[in-house]
């Protein structure tokens, strides 16, 4: 009835509720007897099929209920099921072998040795009622299962090893049938392509290579016939590809002639559009060439052979058709040549020098046919194609990419001369119009080397640089590998600041061109990034193109961004007067929108607008650094010179702004997003000032304070973090960051007595805060009006929040807190007085309430605990563990007991103590010794 209701009732309760109690009925000990009564040849196939799983489960999961004395039973029941269901239905017959594969796993090879032996002399025998037909497919269902079952069985680690064994040496009793059935003439299709899974599935245990000699040969004559090609391409695939095979030299050296014999049924495909069969025979060639390329080489009387499966794959890497459309098989073979490569520049020296001589021609050529095969197709195919076959062929591009860049190892700065005289002769050939895709594809070459390895001294750069203006371009594509190009050489620019003038127009006109926006704005900022010493002359021409296209609205939000940070590269470089002069033409139209904008009563559109500017201008002042940073090199920090030229520009800025800003505040208060957006310009103004920021502290100190107990939010809290890490030890700063830290301090701890459960975000925030606190200056936690118990029990409810960020940053702030136990009294004492509240949280929290990816964290405190308050942790810890049930009512008090002397003993080696929670944790939940542990 269960059944009947999970397969054919339309009420989707009735399904889960049928579903729910089968699966119970199916691991229950009654399924032992209902199996067998599924099975009867009067019940439909699904019914069947249920009985056969059923039995599978009971046999794989509980064996060890199975008494000795029935095993014989069981085989003889399942050998004789598996015969009547070898004319009958396919799944259940699959299911049952199955069920006897995974008998035969839990016998062998004590209970039953010649298991594999005994199940073909059993299926062999002719006084069987089903035809020789259905009994040999039958037979061979069995024997394909049998590897499958071992390799997704639950055997234990030393058991797997024997079974391994004594599987591998029954190959003896399967290889014979197998090659018979298949060089039988009258075998019919079927049955051959039974056999080919079947040895496809018997070769990935690690079968020696030459017993599947005449197998492997079998298989290439069975290429022929298109009915078994596919069945024939995994098993000679699995066969080669697997890892014992390089052993095997004599074999791999009689598979390449095997291999090359196919070169004729390959191009005949090719010409027949024929894609499965030519990735069919491309599969075979990578796996021989990628899996054994190093043995191969090492054969070195065999060079020629082994060359000319190289210029076979070669072959198929350039396959005529473009990728992904008319053809699928050439990035099967990029990695072949990222191995064949390592493999020649690991040999010493003598012999990599012949190597290199035999295949730097090869990789030229290869070269030239990734070139060719990166070449977009005519724009009107491109039309043509959807946006997942675009999408598809540009990562395509981007894994040559990677294989040229990796290719110039090998034929290092030749690569680029070669690249450069062909785009030369492309360029001023006179006789043929050369076509845009050519040229895109030398330029991609080029770019792909240039954008990771150091081309400074490569002396085709000037002329690359000298032919970029001559390129004519009519198209979107070609025109974005400019762009790119132009930034991947923007460090040689540098170096080489006069030619910076014949590039620099290419890339402002293309600014004006929204197809063009992510290449030209990303270019721009790499050029003002790496040369910004050398564009005081272009600056005014750079600013303005920008404010064009900024004020024309042309580019999506993160290109505006972008470029806002590429200006403040750029202003960077100039004087003081200059800045403020460039600034007030930049920043004036944004002031003045923001004004207006100020005056609005709050809507989306407005806000989308506000937090648009507050963005440019949080870009801007990200990159406008005008401190000249200098090596210290007494210390490895990077030491910043104050600005000679009086007060910083972006001070100047802000300062001019800071009403404007707070009046937006005031109208936005509770709008996350505005008031993240406000934060942001300081927090991005105060990391690239540092110091210089300083005059801003005492105002920015009281509008935070006021946001913050206004409408209380986790990024006011990160900035105020920013302003303790940099300003708090200074003595000029403390007064107002001392009062900003107490007014956020006691309005969150407000926030706790309501209810700080709807507001993960800023109990995080507010956690890192103290730890902050803690760290640069612990003098904030000796103020009388710091309420430093209550802080502490805050941070205790913290780490029982379901949110890991928030419990990380709780443990962060204990971890910090802990160590100043001695030096900072308030600190102290609360220790002293609840302390053992924080060990009895850590401890649920191992014991099951938090998840096991935290243990690390949770050992940390516990870790801390030990090393400042040893004394005091030695009574809690006896005390805590005491109530039989906690931490888990798994636990036994020996469990207990030793956990806590293995923690009291450790106070040097923090891994070792992370290495105890994590087996103590395991224990609590019952899992220790489990499959969960394995990957833990």
């Amino acid at each position: 009835m269960a059944l009947h209701q999970l397969y054919y009732d339309p009420n989707i309760e009735n399904k889960n509720l049928a579903q729910k109690w089968l699966m119970q009925a199916q691991v229950s000990p009654q399924a032992w007897h209902f199996s067998w009564q599924l099975l009867q040849p009067d019940k439909v196939p699904e019914i069947q099929y249920f009985g056969a799983s059923a039995l599978h489960i009971k046999i794989s999961r509980y064996w060890s209920d199975i008494p000795t004395d029935q095993y014989e039973s069981l085989k003889a029941q399942l050998f004789t099921q598996i015969t009547c269901f070898a004319s009958g239905s396919k799944i259940v017959l699959t299911r049952l072998c199955v069920a006897l594969a995974s008998l035969a796993l839990s016998m062998m090879p004590e209970a039953w040795p010649c298991a594999v032996a005994d199940m073909v002399r059993l299926f062999q025998a002719e006084d069987s009622p089903v035809d020789g037909q259905g009994r040999c497919l039958a037979l061979l269902e069995l024997l394909t299962v049998l590897p499958e079952e071992f390799q997704t069985s639950r055997l234990p680690q030393y058991r797997k090893g024997l079974v391994r064994t004594s599987l591998a040496m029954e190959c003896g009793a399967v290889f014979p049938l197998l090659e018979q059935l298949l060089q039988q003439p009258n075998s019919p299709i079927c049955v051959r392509q039974k056999v080919l899974k079947c040895f496809s599935s018997w070769v990935q245990l690690e079968v020696p290579l030459q017993d599947c000699e005449a197998l492997i040969q079998a298989a290439f004559t069975a290429l022929q016939d298109s009915e078994l090609f596919d069945s024939s391409v995994e098993a000679i695939v699995n066969a080669i590809s697997q890892p014992d095979a390089q052993r095997y030299v004599n074999t791999l050296l009689k598979l390449i002639p095997l291999v090359l014999g196919l070169q004729d049924q390959l191009r005949q495909a090719v010409q027949n559009g024929d894609m499965e069969t030519s990735h069919g025979i491309c599969r075979i060639a990578v796996a021989l060439g990628e899996n054994h390329s190093r043995a191969l080489l090492d054969q070195v009387d065999h060079w020629q052979s082994f060359l000319a499966l190289v210029n076979m794959i070669m072959f198929c890497t350039g396959i005529p058709g473009h990728y992904p459309v008319n053809e699928t098989t050439s990035s099967l073979t990029l990695t072949f040549w990222y191995t064949l490569q390592d493999d020649i520049l690991s040999f010493e020296a003598e012999k990599q020098a012949v190597y290199q001589q035999v295949y730097r021609p090869v990789y030229f050529q290869l070269v030239d046919v990734l070139l060719h095969k990166a070449q977009f197709p005519s724009d009107e195919e491109y039309g043509f194609w959807s946006s997942d076959e675009k999408e598809q062929f540009r990562i395509y591009r981007v894994d040559i990419s990677d294989t040229l860049m990796y290719v110039y190892e090998m034929l290092g700065a030749e690569l680029l001369s070669n690249l450069y005289d062909k785009l030369g002769r492309l360029l001023t050939s006179s006789e043929e119009p050369y076509s845009w895709q050519h040229t895109e594809a030398l330029l991609y070459g080029f770019q792909s080397i240039a954008e990771t390895i150091d081309v400074n001294y490569s002396d085709v750069v000037p002329g690359l640089i000298g032919l970029i203006p001559r390129i004519s371009i009519s198209n979107v594509q070609l025109a974005d590998t400019v762009m790119f190009t132009i930034g991947a050489l923007s460090e040689w620019l540098a170096d080489h600041p006069v030619m910076i003038n014949s590039v620099l127009p290419l890339v402002l006109h293309a600014l004006g061109n929204p197809e063009l926006s992510v290449s030209s704005v990303s270019t721009l900022k790499k050029i003002c990034r790496e040369c910004k010493y050398d564009l005081p002359p272009y600056a005014a021409n750079i600013v303005a193109v920008s404010q064009d296209v900024l004020m024309k609205q042309i580019h999506k939000t993160s290109q505006c961004m972008w470029l806002m940070q590429a200006l403040g590269f750029l202003l960077s470089a100039l004087q003081v007067e200059e800045i403020l002069k460039n600034l007030h033409l930049l920043i004036s139209p944004y002031i003045q929108q923001l004004e207006k904008l100020a005056e609005e009563i709050p809507n989306p559109s407005n806000k989308l607008a506000i937090v648009h500017i507050l963005g440019l201008l949080s870009n801007l002042f990200t990159t406008l650094d005008v401190s000249h940073h200098e090596d210290d090199h007494e210390g490895s920090e990077l030491r910043k010179l104050p600005v000679p030229q009086g007060p910083n520009p972006v001070v100047v800025v802000l300062q001019q702004v800071f009403q404007l800003i707070q009046k937006v505040l005031s109208k936005w208060l509770n709008d996350a997003q505005v008031v993240e957006a406000v934060c942001a310009i300081f927090e991005k103004s105060v990391k690239t000032l540092l110091d210089d920021f300083a005059p801003m502290v005492p105002q920015l100190c009281e509008m935070l304070g006021r946001m913050y107990s206004t409408i209380p939010q986790a990024s006011a809290l990160d900035l105020t973090r920013q302003l303790v890490h940099i300003f708090a030890h200074e003595p000029a700063h403390f007064p107002p960051i001392e009062a900003l830290f107490l007014l956020v301090t006691s309005v969150t701890l407000t926030l706790f007595q309501q209810g700080p459960r709807d507001h993960p975000d800023i109990v995080d925030s507010f956690m890192q805060l103290l730890a902050q606190a803690l760290k640069r200056k612990p003098d904030l936690f000796l103020c009388e009006r710091l309420d430093v118990k209550a802080v502490f029990q805050c941070a205790v409810l913290a780490l029982k929040f379901p949110e890991a960020p928030t419990v990380k940053a709780s443990c962060g702030f204990f971890t910090e807190l802990l160590p100043r136990c001695g030096e900072v009294e308030p600190v102290g004492k609360v220790v002293q007085e609840d302390g053992r509240v924080l060990l009895i949280a850590v401890l649920e929290a191992i014991g099951g309430q938090a998840s096991r990816s935290l243990m690390d964290c949770f050992a940390d405190i516990l870790f801390a605990l030990n090393k400042h308050c040893f004394s005091l942790l030695s009574m809690w810890i006896k005390e805590a563990l005491q109530p039989p049930g906690f931490p888990s009512a798994r636990l036994s008090p020996e469990q207990k007991d030793t956990f806590s002397h293995q923690i009291l003993r450790e106070r040097v080696n923090k891994r070792r103590v992370k290495e105890m929670v994590k087996e103590f944790t395991l224990l609590c939940r019952g899992l220790h010794g489990t499959d969960y542990t394995a990957d833990y």
